[in-house]
């Protein structure tokens, strides 16, 4: 589900972090042909679906399907877009990878595993969003649900997302406002999602954590 306004604070990431910036210079060189790190590679070319296309609602019904099989690539293609970059870690504790009142919650109900996901995609045009994805592991049903509850609240804290970094992009805030979660028996799946480079429209990137939000782990 989407995140609901409340809570202190306000957005995803800890209190003074700096907000999204990104070298524009290394993604230019990097979506051009032929050039290195985020390259697009072979293939057709692909420009972002346009959140005013009556295919919008098409792409993420779509995506989600290529989701639940596994596919990410099939289902970033499905929004005219491609995996440029990828990192995955896993953990098995929550308290130090958390922050406010999340990380609160960890300390009094532990998690058993934590598995992230960190994607950079992107199209022909530019345009370059981020993806993270958390699956997060507990006892049972009502330790998951609980966390669920209040993590679904804007403003209380999060998982903390892979660094950007990783995917040779500068440091880029998650504000949670490009949300998704649900419940898997035992796991709580995050999806964020933020805009890296060029336009995408809000509306596209609430689709794409939608999408994401259903890869298994």
């Amino acid at each position: 589900m989407a995140r609901r306004i409340g809570g202190p604070g306000g957005g995803s990431d800890p209190a003074g972090k700096a907000g999204a910036v990104v070298v524009a210079g290394v993604l230019a060189m990097s979506l051009a042909a032929g050039g290195g790190g985020l390259a697009l590679g072979g293939g057709a070319s692909t420009t972002a679906v346009d959140s005013a296309s009556v295919n919008l609602g098409k792409a993420r019904s779509e995506g989600k399907k290529s989701a639940r099989k596994g596919d990410a690539d099939g289902a970033w293609r499905q929004m005219n877009m491609r995996t440029l970059k990828r990192t995955t870690k896993q953990a098995v504790e929550c308290v130090s990878h958390s922050f406010g009142q999340v990380r609160n919650h960890f300390a009094r109900n532990p998690c058993t595993s934590l598995d992230r996901t960190l994607f950079a995609i992107g199209d022909d045009r530019g345009d370059v969003a981020v993806v993270s994805v958390a699956w997060v592991g507990f006892r049972n049903r009502r330790d998951a649900g609980g966390f669920k509850k209040l993590i679904d609240v804007h403003g209380t804290g999060d998982i903390t997302p892979l660094a950007t970094p990783l995917l040779d992009l500068a440091d880029i805030r998650f504000t949670g406002l490009h949300y998704q979660s649900r419940s898997d028996g035992s796991t709580v799946v995050i999806a964020e999602v933020e805009s890296a480079s060029g336009q995408t429209s809000g509306d596209v990137l609430d689709a794409m954590a939608d999408i994401a939000s259903w890869l298994p782990r």
